[in-house]
């Protein structure tokens, strides 16, 4: 501020001061703006990583040659090569019925009695070609729209197990046993409608909340449409190759005889791939490569994999207590997980 001086009677003299924290304030950002240049960021760490590489090429190369990683990278690569056609048409089909079929047309070909609805609505997901990470809000959008919940979890559920291109893509997968595509269908289906009508007849109102605002909202039918795209590739591509990896290490570093121990208990061999299907949340559109490279295990057992998979895993269960409720979510995948595991060791017994 001004300091007023007197001198006699001459005139005020003002002079002002330079406020003495400027000096401090400008060491603060300047050591603040190098504290800041030092935080790594993402090319910085990338090529970091990759002058890490050139360095221990000799190392890698040498752990990349060993007989164990060439047997790991010939399943991955085997695996991801045989899903990925599946997995992209899956998606872009999934897309196309999201954005440019309006969901009304679901509500208007359901009929109005709930026990009539549900067997329907479970047949009907058989006109969704897309992973599960498309039924969810598809599902939402039906109920949205006045469509019974007990029908829209059944079409949740039945969705990404019996579309097209999922029994397509495990006919390709099991060559040599056409009877899994039937049981996966029946199976599934059986789980859809049952879990439906038992929604209807226990599930309450509470317990279920619809979501706020239509998926694509605000959006044109192209940004939706690749937005689309985008996600669904982004999100099951990951799991895609996660599960790939996971499908890769239990075939080349985990022991055979661990394999031929656990796949040899009837009972532990279906439970084991039914927990392995939630943990590794591997799309429905590439799920049966990953079953299929499991030969260890009994084809009841993988198909116990192919049918708890697609109707509950861990990245389902988020979306559905992001859209319904945590709750519903609570309630609604244990009694999942339960139904599936039963059904599908009781259809592999009949038909495998």
């Amino acid at each position: 501020m001004p300091l007023r001086t007197t001198g006699g009677t001459g005139p005020v003299a003002t002079t002002k001061t330079v406020p003495q924290e400027s000096g401090e304030r400008g060491d603060f950002e300047a050591d603040r703006g190098q504290e800041e240049g030092r935080h790594l960021n993402s090319p910085l760490l990338l090529t970091l990583l990759l002058l890490t590489a050139v360095m221990l090429q000799g190392p890698i190369r040498g752990a990349l040659s060993a007989p164990v990683m060439q047997s790991w990278m010939t399943v991955f690569v085997a695996v991801m090569v045989q899903a990925l056609p599946f997995l992209v048409l899956g998606v872009l089909l999934s897309a196309g019925i999201a954005v440019f079929v309006p969901p009304s047309f679901f509500a208007r070909a359901l009929p109005k009695r709930p026990a009539l609805a549900v067997p329907v609505a479970g047949v009907a997901g058989a006109v969704l070609p897309g992973c599960e990470c498309a039924s969810v809000p598809v599902a939402g959008a039906l109920v949205r729209r006045g469509v019974t919940p007990a029908a829209a979890l059944a079409f949740l559920l039945s969705a990404p197990a019996i579309n097209p291109i999922v029994l397509t893509a495990t006919a390709v997968a099991f060559p040599g046993n056409p009877e899994m595509v039937l049981a996966r269908f029946v199976a599934s289906l059986l789980v859809a409608c049952a879990m439906g009508w038992l929604w209807h007849r226990v599930g309450r109102t509470d317990w279920l909340r619809p979501p706020d605002r239509p998926t694509y909202e605000g959006q044109g039918k192209g940004a939706a449409f690749w937005g689309s795209v985008r996600h669904d590739v982004t999100h099951a591509g990951g799991f895609l190759v996660v599960g790939a990896m996971a499908a890769a290490t239990l075939k080349a570093v985990v022991p055979e005889e661990w394999l031929r121990a656990a796949a040899g208990n009837p009972v532990f061999s279906v439970l084991a791939l039914a927990v392995l299907a939630v943990l590794l949340s591997i799309c429905s559109e590439a799920d049966a490569f990953v079953a299929a490279s499991l030969t260890q295990f009994s084809l009841t057992a993988r198909l116990t994999f192919l049918v708890v998979g697609p109707m509950i895993d861990l990245k389902l269960f988020a979306m559905q207590a992001g859209t319904f409720g945590r709750a519903f979510a609570l309630r609604f995948a244990p009694a999942t997980f339960a139904l599936a595991v039963v059904v599908s060791a009781l259809t592999g017994t009949v038909l495998l």
